[in-house]
């Protein structure tokens, strides 16, 4: 039976593989252009989660001249268990950072860019005031660039939000990640309740601010908990949703508990239609930033 035909109260059976199926696999990066932005992130001594997270698509959009900037350290206070990024105590972070990021967008020329970081739990705002100077200097520099930022849960302050949607970014991201009952497995330091009630008051706020979030597929969530996630998530007016592949960074974080096939990715996609998302980009390979200038522009051609 064809996966993309069957309805939301039917489960797929979950396909069993032995390795990686060959649609996860990707062509190691290399090339000019993705030399070249190479060199650059290491002049301007800044940082990509492209990189640290050992992106799957890190030759493609690094090709493309595009990069998701991980700014405020490599090294985050938070352990998730399906997460690549360095933890531990982060060094001082450099407040200077928003103006080598902006040069590097500048030089780029930029049309989109994504901005994150690692979680900063040990600065009283989480660094949002470095998120919030990030975006000033863009657009003194490149005023026609979109900007997005993909930011962490700031431990639900909201003084901390407000200084982000005080700069308006074009399109404020946070990942929901996975569902409610394997929160305290995949992310011990994030709660599920917080992410939600986050992008509800991102809302409430800036009302006109679009807001996306993204999950991961295959660390041992049910289909009807998946597809329960994604109503949470357009209950609190989310506009733009990713949905992806989990991929093992090493043997010490989360197994995969299953692949899902292109075909039940493209089901998820229509289903997330039919919620009500702007736009939906769910894919195997899909990240949170992948094809991100793609995605702020069919978000916006669907008001």
């Amino acid at each position: 039976m064809d996966l993309v035909q069957l309805n939301s109260k039917t489960a797929p059976s979950p396909p069993q593989f032995e390795r990686k199926p060959a649609w996860l696999k990707v062509k190691a990066p290399g090339g000019a252009e993705y030399a070249e932005v190479k060199r650059l992130m290491r002049e301007l001594r800044l940082h990509t989660v492209c990189e640290e997270a050992h992106c799957p698509n890190v030759g493609e959009c690094w090709n493309h001249r595009a990069a998701t900037f991980m700014i405020l350290g490599d090294v985050c206070t938070r352990n998730c268990a399906y997460c690549a990024v360095a933890h531990g105590t982060p060094p001082t972070y450099d407040r200077e950072e928003p103006v080598r990021l902006a040069e590097a967008v500048a030089q780029m020329d930029l049309e989109h860019v994504v901005i994150t970081s690692v979680d900063r739990d040990d600065l009283p705002n989480g660094g949002a005031e470095i998120f919030a100077g990030c975006v000033a200097e863009i657009r003194t520099r490149l005023p026609a660039a979109s900007v997005e930022v993909l930011i962490p849960d700031f431990q639900g302050s909201d003084v901390a939000l407000a200084m982000v949607l005080e700069t308006a970014p074009d399109i404020l991201n946070h990942n929901l990640e996975t569902v409610e009952r394997l929160y305290s497995i995949a992310r011990p330091g994030g709660r599920y309740h917080r992410t939600l009630r986050l992008l509800r008051r991102a809302k409430e706020m800036r009302p006109e601010q679009v807001t996306k979030s993204g999950l991961m597929c295959g660390i041992g969530e049910e289909w009807e908990e998946l597809l329960g996630t994604m109503r949470a998530l357009r209950s609190v007016n989310v506009d733009i949703l990713t949905l992806g592949q989990y991929l093992r960074p090493s043997g010490s974080h989360l197994a995969v508990a299953r692949y899902y096939t292109p075909g039940e990715f493209s089901l998820l996609r229509n289903e997330g239609l039919a919620m009500g998302f702007r736009h939906v980009e769910s894919g195997p390979l899909v990240r949170s930033s992948y094809h991100a200038w793609d995605q702020a522009k069919r978000a916006a051609a669907a008001i």
